[in-house]
């Protein structure tokens, strides 16, 4: 089973350590420690929380998608020519590229510091395991 320290949760989780330790002393998360008695939880375990912290943005009201994968963020960047043109938007931690026309642009009124919803639907995922995870 994966273990992952205190940091590496923190990261994982977008907080503190000391947002972690808290939630070790409250009960939130279940800790143990490994052979080095350093304080170590199970990546289930931090999973499950991170799953119950995700604000996932709604669709658009009263209309209906089959994407479930939404990421709000603030438009960092916008490149065009007169066909299409690049958006790339900072959604928390994540830099997400969208390529469109350049129409689509004005329709939406991107530009730098707009909020907006980066929706995806994709049928191919590349999912990558960190190096020495089974």
């Amino acid at each position: 089973m994966t273990q992952l320290r205190v940091r590496e949760a923190a990261t994982l989780l977008g907080v503190s350590e000391d947002t972690v330790r808290r939630w070790i002393a409250r009960g939130r998360l279940t800790a143990t420690t490994d052979g080095a008695g350093r304080t170590v939880l199970p990546g289930a375990e931090v999973a499950r929380l991170a799953r119950e912290q995700a604000q996932v943005p709604e669709a658009e009201q009263g209309s209906r998608s089959s994407a479930r994968n939404r990421f709000t963020g603030l438009v960092t960047a916008v490149t065009r020519d007169t066909v299409m043109a690049q958006v790339e938007l900072q959604c928390g931690p994540f830099r997400v590229v969208s390529l469109m026309s350049s129409e689509a642009v004005d329709e939406l009124g991107l530009e730098p510091g707009s909020v907006a919803t980066a929706v995806v639907k994709a049928t191919t995922v590349v999912v990558e395991a960190a190096s020495g995870t089974a």
